[in-house]
């Protein structure tokens, strides 16, 4: 439920900025194409104004000179002769260009790509055909940047909002197992001590030590539980020991309850002391979780190969199961809460078991490969 909901706010937020950064566009694009149709109409004014003011026969008026002064403000103009030759400049500014003539060169060029220039006869010289490019306002430019820098705030606001709520929701999930630990530890402390206390009464009891036996390795395994549950509601310590070690406990502790048609092998790759920083009851859990997942995957025959290998920096240590396989839709899911795909479980083996490597022992426990109707690879990598 909750990663479904994370998943519709990430759907609504990323509709939201579609419809804000669309919306944005089209009106800046609108508005653009607006403001360049009345730049072109006032450059086409100001060309009309400059023959009225040049043309000996016509009297200057105060209209003329007005269209003159605020039709020249802000657009940047280039007028250039027949053959080219730029003549006169308006509202560019080269007083920090190396070489003006190459910087106005420079501008022109840009001009050309964006306008068709503007023909006119010079009021100097009748028998002269004169071109006026110009170039986009300030105004004009700003209008077209606004759409990307929108996008830049939206796309910052999403991302700030989904950092908000994948940590919200990590902290709601940390509270949620850190709760649920400590009360399943304490709810299984009060049985456990009153079933010590039947164990040792039957132990004294004639005829029954067989059975107090067996008893006690039950409650011995109803302890561990309790504990493992204990220390994934509080920060574990972590202790240097004996990958090797462990992993070969658990493994045969597994091989005695497994089917005689499912095959155990362990390779060390020749070594038998490869030291990391674990809590070990913990890490017990993770590899048990492994192989009884394996197992199920396998359904009641194959084999399961762990590879222990010794690195630098770090400790590889490699499931590898003959079964089924997981398909690749699946693989993404495995470590969710709440996913399986067994017909009995909670689907939370695999999730606490990243949990526990992860943000426990700061190390990764990931699929490395599998494949339907092969099988299987998990991999953990603790750091030394």
């Amino acid at each position: 439920m909750m990663y479904s909901q994370l998943f519709n706010w990430r759907t609504l937020l990323a509709l939201i900025a579609i419809i804000i950064v669309s919306g944005t566009i089209f009106y800046s694009d609108f508005l653009a194409k607006k403001i360049a149709a009345e730049e072109k109409q006032k450059v086409e004014q100001w060309v009309e104004a400059v023959k009225d003011v040049s043309n000996p026969a016509s009297a200057q008026n105060n209209l003329t000179s007005k269209i003159l002064i605020e039709n020249s403000k802000d657009i940047p103009m280039i007028a250039i002769t027949e053959k080219g030759e730029i003549y006169e400049h308006y509202n560019i500014d080269t007083s920090n260009a190396g070489n003006t003539g190459d910087f106005l060169q420079q501008q022109l060029t840009e001009f050309k790509t964006h306008v068709q220039p503007i023909v006119w006869k010079n009021p100097f010289d009748s028998t002269q055909t004169n071109m006026l490019y110009y170039g986009e306002s300030a105004l004009l430019k700003q209008i077209r940047y606004f759409p990307l820098i929108q996008l830049l705030v939206a796309a910052l606001f999403i991302i700030i909002t989904l950092i908000t709520v994948s940590t919200r929701n990590k902290s709601t999930q940390n509270q949620v197992w850190a709760g649920m630990a400590k009360e399943t530890a304490h709810q299984l402390g009060t049985p456990l001590s009153s079933l010590q206390g039947w164990v040792e009464m039957l132990k004294e009891e004639e005829g029954n030590q067989k059975i107090a036996s067996e008893m006690s390795k039950d409650v011995d395994r109803l302890k561990l539980v309790s504990d493992r549950f204990g220390k994934i509601g509080s920060t574990p310590q972590l202790e240097e020991a004996n990958v090797v070690q462990q992993v070969k406990q658990m493994v045969a502790y597994i091989k005695r309850r497994s089917p005689e048609k499912v095959k155990f092998s362990l390779t060390t790759n020749g070594e038998d002391d490869i030291t990391a920083l674990m809590n070990a009851p913990l890490f017990d859990w993770v590899i048990e979780n492994l192989l009884k997942n394996a197992l199920d995957a396998m359904e009641g025959k194959g084999s399961i190969d762990v590879n222990i290998k010794n690195e630098t920096a770090q400790v590889v240590i490699d499931v590898t199961d003959t079964g089924k396989g997981i398909s690749s839709k699946n693989i993404a899911n495995v470590f969710k809460p709440g996913f399986t795909t067994k017909k009995r479980g909670w689907g939370l083996g695999l999730s606490l078991s990243k949990r526990i490597i992860n943000q426990y022992h700061k190390g990764e426990l990931f699929v490395k490969n599998s494949e339907p109707g092969k099988g299987t690879t998990f991999r953990i990598i603790l750091k030394k």
